[in-house]
């Protein structure tokens, strides 16, 4: 840990009113003295984040919850945990330095010098200084649009709209299929002797999700009524009162270019218009969608990104957390994927639900101290206050014990908010999907251009054995996305990636609509190519014949090309989607095997080259095997 993290937490810390930073500094010390004093202690390395001191000395505390984090406990569900592999050193020098400032203070307070401290506002929601008409202007339309979106998810709650999103659901089969999966996990997890961390209804959600893809369609621009010829832009339209009706305060306007009439597109607001309509962009697929879940029973949030775009997260009762879901991008539990795979630079990200509203803009970001600087629609205070005031009036007439789970689950979730570091997973780093190719690049939501050679180059060398078989044998099932080595006694690799020497512009893809699966170059990139390597220098044997299947899809123009090279200078094609056999490789003490992709029609040209494509249950196929037969040097 760096000195300047650390003392940027504890100046934090000491930023608070005195009696406030001393009560929170006893705390941490304390926490601190006990690991070291007892390290070997469990007891002392857990910490339970409901701890009525922990959630109102240190959660509420600007600067407590971190200076825990640079001590090195990290975030576990409703606990702090610290790992066995923290150093004590890390915990002695924040402690040291609390110390160190605490004294400071008891000091001068004791001579009567108490630090000088900022004066806290006292804001209430849309209190701002009269002077400050600008900003004002700017919260009171903040506002607006909170209310706005607070008010509307209550139409959710509708019985009548919910019986009515039941009936467009084949729910009886997404729950047989939800149990069956779980069914499988379990049994899988018990033979493994593994706990299962999730339950049949965090599966429920992904069947929902996987059902709505077909239920709902993108409209980039809608077809024409009269004739089903393509349309163009022609602006917009005023609203009829049928439009107002169904909450369209805007009707895009097309006109056909063959039989040249016009064509609105009147964007509804309404969920239950939209169960009949079934068509839209990201506002009309989160608004039906959230419907949906509300229909079946889960707890859900309409979540507002202000950077425009819109999206769902449901609670897992079981994880004890919200889920992300983007049935646009067919996605789920990929926060970061705006961020990191769109590239877009989020200000303020706010979900509502009927009983609550929140700020998780921290969710969907690693870069804290960035979205702060574009943060300038409001005050942070206000916006701290307004939130607290409008849950409190939602939260009026609950029953107690409700109020207090939700409060503990604001807990909860602030906690996950502060964790420092947040892991990228896989998809997360994907540019959006959803629209055409044209309409992303305006919005620069295509994601950044893809790095070369991302992965950590793996390279195969020989076990002992593989050395004593006088064989290496790797096959790849893109269906589970395992690598199994069966010279080496069947050894299993999860992912593509940990099998890869170099990768350029490669992805995994999932297909849901078509239940298929297979690696492709990303999208936007002219090019891709993969390498496997494998090593025998070191065993004291070369290479006798090799034997590979390669198997591919092309489509339109699209082109792969395979090569396998031999001590870096003999190379040879390889026979696409077919066994080849050769001994043109006899002697050499490394080989390379490569695909590379290219060309492909249109926006989806990227898709016209596929590796390893299989139907996703395939999971006993191999479309892609290397088999290395071996010999000593001598022959």
């Amino acid at each position: 840990m760096s000195i300047s993290r650390r003392r940027l937490c504890v100046e934090e810390l000491l930023n608070n009113p005195p009696n406030t930073f001393l009560e929170a500094s006893e705390i941490l010390l304390k926490f601190a003295n006990n690991v070291l004093n007892d390290p070997e202690n469990p007891k002392y390395r857990s910490i339970r984040v409901s701890n009525p001191k922990v959630e109102q000395k240190l959660l509420l505390v600007s600067g407590g919850m971190e200076c825990l984090f640079a001590m090195g406990f990290q975030e576990d569900g409703e606990y702090l945990r610290l790992p066995r592999n923290v150093l004590l050193d890390e915990i002695r020098s924040v402690r040291d330095e609390l110390h160190e400032v605490r004294q400071q203070q008891v000091n001068q307070q004791g001579a009567g010098q108490p630090k000088p401290q900022q004066p806290t506002p006292q804001t209430t929601p849309l209190q701002t200084p009269a002077f400050d008409v600008a900003l004002m202007a700017k919260e009171m339309t903040f506002y607006s649009k909170l209310k706005s979106s607070f008010d509307h998810v209550l139409v959710y709650e509708d019985p009548a709209l919910q019986a009515k999103a039941r009936d467009c659901m084949p729910l009886q089969e997404m729950r047989a299929e939800a149990q069956k999966k779980f069914d499988e996990l379990s049994a899988h997890s018990k033979a493994m002797d593994k706990p299962v961390e999730i339950d049949v209804n965090d599966i429920l959600i992904l069947e929902l999700v996987n059902w709505y893809k077909d239920f709902f369609s993108w409209v980039n621009a809608p077809n024409c009524d009269s004739c089903g010829g393509a349309t163009q832009n022609a602006g917009m339209a005023e609203p009829t009162a049928e439009d107002r009706k169904w909450g369209a305060g805007r009707v895009e306007n097309y006109w056909c270019g063959t039989c040249r009439k016009h064509v609105r597109f009147p964007r509804y607001n309404h969920p239950g218009k939209l169960l009949e309509t079934r068509r839209g962009r990201c506002g009309e697929y989160a608004n039906c969608f959230t419907l949906c879940c509300r229909a079946v029973g889960f707890e859900a949030r309409y979540v507002l990104d202000w950077t425009d775009h819109v999206w769902t997260e449901v609670y897992s009762r079981s994880q004890k957390r919200w889920l992300h879901c983007d049935t646009c991008e067919k996605g789920c539990d990929k926060p970061l994927l705006y961020e990191v795979g769109w590239g877009k630079k989020l200000t303020y990200v706010i979900a509502f639900s009927k009983d609550d509203i929140q700020d998780v803009t921290w969710r969907y970001t690693r870069n804290f101290q960035e979205i702060l600087s574009r943060r300038n629609e409001c005050r942070e205070n206000w916006l701290v206050n307004t939130i607290l005031a409008m849950r409190k009036e939602r939260q009026k007439h609950l029953p107690p014990a409700r109020i207090q789970e939700l409060e503990h689950r604001t807990l909860v979730e602030l906690v996950e908010f502060m964790t420092p570091k947040k892991e990228l997973k896989e998809g997360e780093d994907v540019g959006r999907q959803s629209g055409s190719l044209a309409w992303r690049i305006a919005r620069g939501e295509v994601g950044a251009p893809p790095k070369l050679k991302t992965n950590t180059p793996v390279i195969f060398k020989l076990t002992d054995v593989e050395k004593e078989k006088k064989l290496f044998h790797l096959k790849y099932c893109c269906a589970s996305d395992t690598y199994i080595r069966v010279s080496n006694d069947s050894e299993e690799v999860k992912g593509w990636q940990a099998g890869v020497f170099e990768a350029d512009s490669v992805f995994r893809k999932e297909e849901h609509d078509w239940k298929m699966v297979y690696l492709a170059r990303r999208e936007g990139a002219a090019t891709a190519s993969i390498t496997w390597k494998v090593d025998c220098t070191d065993s004291g044997l070369l290479v006798d014949t090799v034997e590979v299947l390669a198997s591919s899809c092309v489509y339109e123009d699209g082109k792969i090309s395979w090569r396998l090279c031999g001590d870096n200078q003999i190379c040879m094609p390889i026979k696409e989607s077919k066994r080849t056999l050769t001994d043109d490789l006899n002697g050499c003490r490394e080989l390379t095997l490569t695909a590379e992709l290219s060309k492909g029609r249109g926006d989806v040209a990227w898709q016209h080259t596929q590796l390893f494509r299989q139907q996703k249950d395939e999971v006993h196929n191999f479309p892609f095997e290397i088999v290395i037969k071996l010999k000593k040097k001598d022959g």
